[in-house]
């Protein structure tokens, strides 16, 4: 599971004159995935599509249009069955027929609606002034301008104006009609003229015989037959879409299928009357692509394996050779590994089970590369346990498993991977939740256990009485990231011992190894114990309930620990000078892990701050012990204010409901219980954004930094899954 899948490079050589054969069995089998010719054969060519490809991207352009008219989508179809050319092409023209006819018309009527209502529009004004519109115009002595504009505005203007003798304003609500004689002399226009200082929007006179409100009635009732006739034409659409759906998604399917196969010879190298395909298929497949080839087309094809991808190269190859070197379209071969071009092997990330779904958050950081070791395992192991660890709550755990299970039953693909990962985020939070005193919602459900029962883990360190766990969650932070990174850095000395050799792999690997055990080992020695911090040796005994008491390694140790540091950056110096700039990242990088610590304690925090506004809560033992929930009015008075040794840290708002308080008091409980809910809401999308960034961001830029840097090609095989169709006739 930590390496992708093995994978063979093959060539398939054959008559031209069998390539339709050749292409249908490799097809169906569905696991080759074929290379582009790269021009390095002498006397070969770039293939042509084959006979007839045009014709079907012509049908099948067809089809998505008539989807896309329809509207149809993805599981409309009813049971997949075997759809022939004879009876695609009939029911196609049919459907064509029937959809282009019944989309012109709904065209048409949409734009006579939208033709109606750009009427109704411009008539409306007029319709609202009230004047019949051949009384607004025709005029020898008068002139008249319609427009919108705010009537007191145009009569302070025309009142000032020169070149009018006399005028009359009438308004409706938004637009006003202005009559008005020109003085004698006044050039034709005067009106418009004059108001030029005026926000004005002019508006033309309609021709039109009926009164304006008539007309735009007459309008509205010949666009609500037109509505009535499109209502009709969709309905008709609909029952084709109906009828029509399941043949549609049938034929793009199959017409896609077409034209893969007829578009396949595109990628291959061709003379006259010969061809060459090749590719790369899971090893353990090669077998049954040959068996598949030459039942199709006998001894007519000849199917190879070139060579077999290795995750331990020899020196610069990639490949280890499986056939002899030959002439030909076959390459050379050199020193027992072929030749045949510099195309890296496609990855298939070999991750069944439980682990699988990781693969998302791995390929989100990039797919691996063919000779990199696959993380997604390691990510399986410690992604939740992280994210679980940082929420660390049984309420949240349940909310977030939920979620997971919605996902992972509802939809395919991404969203049922997400799911996947959100049920085991989920179950980690839960069981986490349970040690942190089965914390439900920053509540310590086991305080309504009953008898005098004592929780192990108290809290997560917010309370006074248990700050002594919050530093040794801090050390567990740091011990994880500590092995977590070694780690890495183990997978990173692996690999360049396997690509390259053991002196590779003690520059780049092992120093670092060296540094990063040699450094923390000596924080954790007693050799200059002046500016360490007590709570690294205690909190062994903290987390161990008293069972392990660690004073830190002997002087000694130290003394090992700084021997092994300075061989460290002096391997380092040896082989990758550069890197002695970063020589103080392994401890930067542990410490960075201090982040689990710091959210583990704010999302409590937050919880515990929802918790105190809404139900208010106390401290026993005289400010000295845990956080305690109050919760209603009686236990406020009668328990936390009538006893001295409870310190009320705040009321909170549902202990202001007693029956007396009247609707004060519903209207605080209402409050409390709708800040309750809402802020654990909050919470909630903030453990996604912050506890599930950050956990990532750990296995990417610390983590990965190691040993991954990703960038694998996918593995797309030359096939189709089908889902409508079935080959059966």
């Amino acid at each position: 599971m930590l390496r992708p899948e093995r994978m063979s490079k093959v060539s398939v050589t054959g008559s031209k004159r069998v390539i339709d054969d050749v292409i249908e069995a490799t097809y169906e089998h569905h696991s080759l995935h074929v290379t582009d010719y790269d021009e390095r054969y002498e006397g070969f060519e770039p293939g042509e599509s084959l006979d007839g490809a045009e014709t079907v991207n012509e049908k099948l352009v067809t089809v998505r249009s008539l989807e896309s008219i329809l509207g149809v989508e993805g599981g409309e179809a009813d049971a997949a069955r075997h759809l022939d050319d004879e009876a695609l092409e009939a029911e196609l023209a049919d459907v064509r027929e029937r959809v282009n006819d019944l989309n012109d018309r709904r065209d048409d009527l949409k734009s006579d609606i939208r033709d109606r209502e750009e009427e109704i529009d411009r008539m409306e004004p007029f319709a609202d002034l009230g004047i019949e519109l051949d009384l607004l115009g025709g005029y020898d002595s008068l002139e008249v301008v319609v427009g919108e504009a705010k009537p007191d505005a145009v009569e302070a203007t025309l009142a000032d104006a020169d070149g009018i003798d006399s005028f009359e304003v009438f308004a409706g609500s938004d637009v006003v009609a202005i009559f008005a004689r020109p003085a004698d002399g006044a050039d034709d226009g005067v009106l418009q003229d004059s108001l030029v200082g005026v926000d004005i929007a002019l508006l033309e006179v309609p021709s039109a015989t009926a009164s304006p409100s008539e007309y735009v009635a007459e309008l509205e009732r010949e666009r609500d037959a037109l509505q009535n006739d499109l209502d009709d034409v969709t309905a008709e659409l609909d029952a084709v879409k109906e009828e029509a759906a399941g043949f549609l998604l049938r034929a793009e399917e199959q017409l896609s299928i077409e034209a893969e196969k007829k578009q396949a010879p595109l990628s291959f190298a061709t003379t006259e009357n010969a061809f060459i395909a090749e590719g790369w298929v899971p090893t353990s497949t090669f077998g049954d692509l040959k068996t598949a080839i030459t039942e199709a087309v006998g001894d007519h094809a000849e199917v190879e394996e070139l060579e077999r991808a290795s995750f331990t190269p020899d020196g610069d190859h990639h490949t280890e050779a499986v056939a002899d070197g030959g002439a030909g379209p076959k390459a050379a071969t050199d020193g027992g590994h072929a030749a045949q071009g510099d195309d890296d092997p496609p990855v298939v990330q070999d991750n069944a089970g439980a682990a699988g779904p990781f693969e998302l958050l791995v390929q989100g950081f990039g797919r691996p590369k063919y000779s990199e070791f696959d993380p997604t395992l390691l990510v399986f192991l410690t992604f939740p346990l992280m994210f679980g660890f940082m929420i660390g709550d049984v309420g949240y755990g349940v909310l977030y498993a939920a979620i997971g299970v919605f996902l992972y039953s509802r939809y395919e693909g991404t969203f049922r991977e997400l799911g996947a990962v959100a049920m085991w985020a989920g179950g980690f939070t839960i069981l986490f939740g349970i040690y942190f005193g089965i914390d439900v919602f920053g509540y310590h459900a086991y305080q309504l256990l009953p008898g005098d029962i004592h929780w192990p883990v108290d809290g997560k360190g917010l309370s006074p009485a248990d700050i002594d766990w919050a530093l040794s969650f801090l050390v567990v932070s740091v011990l994880f990231g500590l092995a977590h990174l070694n780690v890495g850095h183990v997978l990173s000395f692996v690999s360049n011992y396997q690509q390259h050799d053991l002196k590779h792999a003690l520059y780049e690997g092992g120093s670092w190894l060296l540094i990063l055990n040699g450094a923390w080992i000596w924080i954790f020695s007693q050799h200059v114990p002046g500016p360490k911090p007590d709570f690294l040796f205690e909190s062994f005994s903290i987390l161990t309930f008293g069972a392990v008491s660690f004073g830190g390694f002997p002087v000694a140790v130290g003394y090992a620990a700084i021997v092994a540091i300075l061989l460290g950056i002096v391997l380092l110096a040896i082989g990758e000078p550069p890197e002695l700039a970063e020589v103080l990242s392994p401890v930067v990088n542990v410490i960075s892990y201090a982040r689990i610590m710091a959210v583990l304690l704010a999302k409590g925090g937050m919880a515990l701050a929802v918790n105190l506004l809404a139900f208010g809560a106390y401290i026993d033992e005289g400010g000295e012990g845990s956080f305690h929930f109050i919760f209603t009015n009686n236990y406020l008075v009668n328990e936390v204010q009538a006893e001295a040794s409870k310190e009320l840290v705040f009321a909170g708002m549902t202990t202001a409901f007693t029956p007396e308080a009247g609707a004060v008091g519903i209207l605080a409980l209402v409050a409390g219980i709708v800040v309750a809910v809402v802020g654990h809401i909050v919470v909630l999308l903030l453990g996604v954004t912050s506890a599930g960034i950050q956990a990532v961001r750990l296995e990417y830029v610390e983590f990965f930094g190691n040993f991954y840097e990703g960038g694998g090609d996918s593995y797309l095989p030359f096939g189709y899954d089908r889902q409508y169709t079935t080959n059966d006739d």
